[in-house]
């Protein structure tokens, strides 16, 4: 099990993104230390961010301390960029989260304010400090965005989820609906005068060749039929227009 702690956070929708970031990530529990706004689970700004995670604002705790978030927790991580001589190592995320993928621990990530950070003595509490690589120059991340960092990693070293591939429409369109589509899309490139029946070159074999191809579905003969039909409607209406005008 996994715990995200929240310390003394103070924009509502910082709250609301940390729990869109576990859901995303497969966590669920989220516990909040004396949160500037005792209200702010409910908040409208609060549910607006978790964009779909208000079962995970739902279930948070509002805490008064440190010590009442990790009760139950058996290793705690601290998120702090500034470092400390004394307390516990300083440890890049992947490096540990390898180690404690592999044991037993419940685990607890703790988050400071937005504006102070975690205080030594809440630092002192725990077992590491993480330190998300940054660019040198600019190391500054906003709470959420550290919170779905280190969820991501965390949730790799556990194993990840299985990418989805997508599965191949079955609805292969046949060879006669191709070529039903290639003499309808030939009307309208004719109709058009983009292309010459006198002179039609090597258009239509290649795009039959393009069509085979892409192996297209049923649906998007359908569309590519939509066009030619466009296309011939369009030549008529013009057509019926120019006869129109010849005539007055």
């Amino acid at each position: 099990m996994t715990r995200f702690v929240l310390i003394q956070t103070s924009h509502p929708g910082n709250v609301g993104s940390t729990a869109r970031a576990m859901k995303v990530m497969g966590f669920s529990e989220l516990v909040l230390v004396a949160p500037r706004f005792a209200d702010v689970l409910c908040q409208e700004e609060t549910v607006a961010m978790a964009s779909g995670a208000a079962d995970i604002l739902a279930r948070a705790r509002i805490v008064a301390t440190l010590d009442e978030a990790l009760d139950g927790c058996t290793f705690a991580c601290a998120t702090a960029m500034t470092p400390r001589d004394f307390g516990p190592p300083l440890r890049a995320p992947r490096d540990l989260f390898t180690e404690l993928a592999a044991s037993d621990h419940k685990l607890a990530l703790v988050f400071g304010s937005e504006r102070y950070g975690m205080s030594n003595e809440d630092v002192y509490r725990c077992h590491a400090v993480l330190s998300i690589p940054t660019h040198p120059d600019y190391g500054s991340l906003n709470l959420a965005q550290a919170v779905q960092l280190l969820a991501y990693d965390w949730r790799q070293a556990l194993g990840g989820f299985a990418v989805q591939a997508r599965t191949p429409d079955p609805q292969l369109a046949d060879m006669p609906a191709v070529q039903g589509l290639l003499t309808h899309l030939q009307q309208g490139l004719e109709a058009i005068d983009y292309l010459d029946p006198k002179l039609p070159g090597k258009l239509m074999p290649r795009l039959n060749q393009l069509f085979n191809r892409a192996q297209l579905t049923k649906e998007e003969v359908h569309i590519w039929r939509g066009v030619a039909r466009a296309m011939l409607k369009t030549a008529a209406a013009a057509g019926a227009k120019t006869g129109s005008n010849s005539e007055d």
